[in-house]
């Protein structure tokens, strides 16, 4: 492990695959994949064993699988209280790169919004959704104006945003995720939305850390 990491801090990015095993929850079997994750500068790749680069393109024009023809979206878990710059950035270029569309998925708990165990009142419900939505179009605006070229699609889902980007991940290319800087004695870790992710996820996964 931290011959990964030294690597690591001189490259651009870390790919990682997963052990083999028939689900990506092999991405986090054992200790060393997690801790580099959990510690990396650098953005980390995870990619599960017998994928094939077809399966980051849209099927062709018989259905079938196609390393010739447009990429699948690049799906974006988009915090909007700790959004990182990095992770935003890292998102758009890649689906820049890609010539892809880049969807963004940020999830929200209208119990949170009231206070867990208050009545949830429909109205204000609405209302909360809709200046979620505004919230989330503002943080987009700056990155679609310098990315202009990239298709954005953004959702304020209700619900567990792992959940989310979880199902967005079967009609993806990549699905990008954050992860907090933590410089802690213990050493870093990953947030729970990440973690579900990289469990479930279909498509490979860019964990990427900001500050």
């Amino acid at each position: 492990m931290p011959a990964l990491l030294a690597d690591a801090a001189d490259a651009e990015l870390l790919v990682l695959g997963s052990r083999g095993l028939g689900t990506v929850a092999g991405f986090l079997t054992g200790s060393v994949g997690l801790a580099v994750v959990a510690r990396s500068e650098r953005p980390v790749v995870l990619v599960r064993a017998g994928e094939s680069a077809a399966q980051e393109h849209l099927p062709d024009a018989s259905g079938e699988a196609s390393a010739t023809t447009a990429y699948r979206d690049v799906v974006l878990g988009l915090d909007l209280e700790e959004p990182g710059e990095e992770v935003v950035e890292f998102a758009f270029a890649t689906a820049r790169r890609r010539a892809s569309g880049l969807r963004v998925v940020h999830g929200w708990n209208p119990k949170a919004a009231y206070g867990y165990g208050a009545a949830v009142d429909s109205g204000l419900t609405a209302e909360l959704a809709q200046e979620t939505r505004h919230a989330l179009g503002d943080v987009l605006r700056p990155w679609q104006d310098k990315f202009p070229g990239v298709e954005v699609h953004a959702q304020a889902v209700v619900g567990s945003a792992g959940h989310h980007l979880v199902q967005a991940s079967r009609e993806a290319s990549l699905v990008v995720v954050g992860r907090r800087r933590r410089h802690a004695p213990v050493g870093g870790r990953i947030g729970s939305v990440a973690h579900a992710v990289l469990h479930h996820a279909v498509a490979p996964v860019a964990v990427v850390p900001h500050d």
